[in-house]
């Protein structure tokens, strides 16, 4: 009867590490092989497609700065353009946004996740894999509410992701969760989910009753499948 016991709590203690294990695309360093216009090569590619990261150029006497963001099209070949996650007043602009030898960091940020799930449950259930630093969607609810938005959307999604420093969103849709590359625009991760429960909260779950000044709250009326729907 131990045994059994045991067993059935090491079963229940790995599943929260098996819901992540082999669905999140991992961080890669490289550098960029050659550059013509706003396509670079990679010296080795990203996991995804889809996948962005950050140029990091070095100005020399071990100063550094991120002077490009990047999105892998094709293995080992990214679009890239001008960064704006961080801002070097302080450091002179390169010539260029990558050059031949700049350091590429695919999946810059992608330990810091936003969730959006249909209900507290699942909330649960998916930040209880650790491994990664969760944001709360009550942040992304109260950033809706100030810019008078009612639903997610890539637009918001990726003004919300450079304020908050958000790599990637985890997003239960109907029969699967998917991860978005809010930066990208690309879904970089998908696999089949379901949810804790028939509840559903909309536009999704977070802990306000009601948020001044936005046009939802608890009380809001909607499809939370419908309005995560779209992000594909």
């Amino acid at each position: 009867m131990k045994k059994v016991i045991r067993k059935t709590l090491l079963i229940f203690t790995l599943l929260p590490l098996a819901l992540t294990a082999g669905f999140f695309p991992p961080t890669v360093h490289t550098t960029i092989k050659s550059v013509e216009g706003n396509r670079v090569t990679l010296a080795k590619p990203l996991p995804v497609n889809g996948m962005s990261g950050v140029v990091v150029h070095s100005f020399g006497k071990g100063l550094q700065a991120i002077t490009g963001i990047l999105v892998q099209t094709a293995p080992g070949v990214a679009a890239v353009r001008k960064g704006d996650l961080l801002d070097h007043k302080g450091l002179p602009t390169p010539k260029s946004v990558a050059a031949p030898g700049d350091k590429v960091i695919g999946g810059y940020l992608y330990s810091n996740v936003l969730v959006l799930a249909p209900n507290a449950k699942t909330y649960a259930r998916i930040v209880r894999g650790g491994g990664r630093f969760w944001i709360h969607p009550d942040l992304y609810a109260a950033f809706l509410a100030r810019e008078g938005d009612s639903t997610p959307s890539p637009s918001n999604l990726a003004a919300f992701a450079r304020e908050a420093q958000v790599g990637l969103v985890y997003i239960v849709q109907r029969d699967r969760a998917i991860l978005f590359d809010p930066i990208s625009g690309k879904v970089v991760g998908s696999r089949p989910f379901h949810p804790v429960g028939q509840e559903t909260k909309y536009p999704f779950y977070n802990r306000f009753s009601k948020i001044s000044g936005g046009f939802f709250g608890g009380g809001g009326s909607g499809d939370y499948y419908k309005s995560v729907g779209a992000i594909r």
